[in-house]
């Protein structure tokens, strides 16, 4: 029993120890990164050809056999020598953009930096390939995305996106500004239409005689409210404000894709991608894996993506939120997964 009171005295005070050093270190990290001037940021850059070659060679390290793979390596070596005799070919370049979209359009922020990387090498003889996916989110955020991506039509840089799972709503509006949209067959898209939706408590307070009053300078500053009594004369100038934005949204995608007949697509539904064709709202039916491992064959392919540097509180919040989202999903599935068998 002594030995054991011992033994738990030593490592209460290890354990106490340890954390003590960790807080120190944290704190001191912390106190470190307030007083430096916040960094930019860092673009990767990633050649893809390579990637796709060592794919291959994994395979063919595992497939065939000693003397195969010599003769192999050997046969590529006499290759690669007869093209260092000749004069170097000028490949065309193929820049690859990620865009995972969320409801503020995150992502904008990087894809910012991105853009202004590659425009100032780019040029028409290039191409760029955005990967896209997004159920959309805010207006102003995916306007601020597309206008983002309008820079590379503008530069006359070609622009393909390539949609894998969803672009719909904001996510179309992007996506739209590609002179060329290749879908994966059940990808979902479309939804290019508006919608705004919030409760309205006001009865509730009521019952408990619990006022509430809303004190505005100028007569639409405030058309619905969540605690407030809504008026017919503030729901029509809500209504009217979607309706304005709708049509800004029509005119937006006819203007990049005038062989939509938008009157039959702008009604906010959505398509998979085999439909989506037959409406025009894409050009082929393909994944972006497919599009860029034959790109790869004739062209630099690279990848680019602009990495904000971030602080030992935001490191740690994005893990703590990973791994909340993790549980969640983890139940979710569990809650949905027999509605697929």
């Amino acid at each position: 029993m002594d030995f054991l009171a011992e033994y738990a005295s030593f490592l209460a005070k290890t354990v106490t120890l340890v954390v003590a050093i960790l807080v120190v270190l944290i704190s001191f990290a912390a106190l470190r990164s307030k007083g430096r001037r916040k960094s930019a940021g860092q673009l990767q850059v990633s050649k893809l050809n390579d990637f796709y070659k060592g794919l291959r060679e994994r395979l063919e390290s595992s497939l065939l056999d000693k003397d195969q793979l010599k003769a192999l390596r050997k046969a590529e070596s006499k290759t690669e020598k007869k093209k260092g005799k000749k004069k170097p070919e000028l490949k065309p370049r193929v820049f690859v953009l990620d865009f995972d979209g969320d409801i503020k359009a995150s992502a904008t922020e990087s894809l910012r930096h991105e853009i202004t990387a590659l425009l100032s090498l780019a040029t028409p003889k290039d191409e760029v390939v955005l990967r896209l996916e997004s159920g959309g989110g805010m207006v102003h955020s995916y306007g601020l995305a597309s206008s983002q991506l309008a820079r590379i039509r503008q530069a006359g840089v070609p622009l393909t996106v390539c949609i894998d799972k969803v672009a719909a709503s904001g996510g179309y509006m992007m996506a739209c500004i590609g002179e060329k949209i290749i879908s994966a067959p059940f990808a979902i898209l479309g939804s290019i239409g508006v919608v705004a939706q919030l409760p309205n408590v006001n009865r509730l307070l009521k019952k408990h005689d619990i006022d509430f009053e809303v004190l505005t300078a100028g007569e639409y500053k405030r058309t619905l409210t969540v605690f407030g009594e809504n008026t017919e004369k503030g729901r029509e100038k809500f209504q009217e404000d979607l309706d304005i934005t709708h049509q800004l949204f029509k005119n937006f995608v006819s203007r990049y894709r005038p062989q939509l007949a938008i009157d039959d697509v702008a009604t906010g539904e959505v398509w998979l991608g085999v439909a989506a064709l037959d409406k025009q709202l894409v050009d082929e039916l393909q994944t972006s894996d497919e599009y860029l491992a034959t790109k790869a064959k004739t062209a630099e392919v690279f990848h680019l993506h602009y990495a904000e540097r971030k602080s030992l509180q935001e490191r740690v919040g994005l893990a703590a939120s990973g791994s909340v989202d993790r549980v969640l999903l983890t139940w979710w599935s569990r809650l949905t997964q027999q509605r697929f068998w």
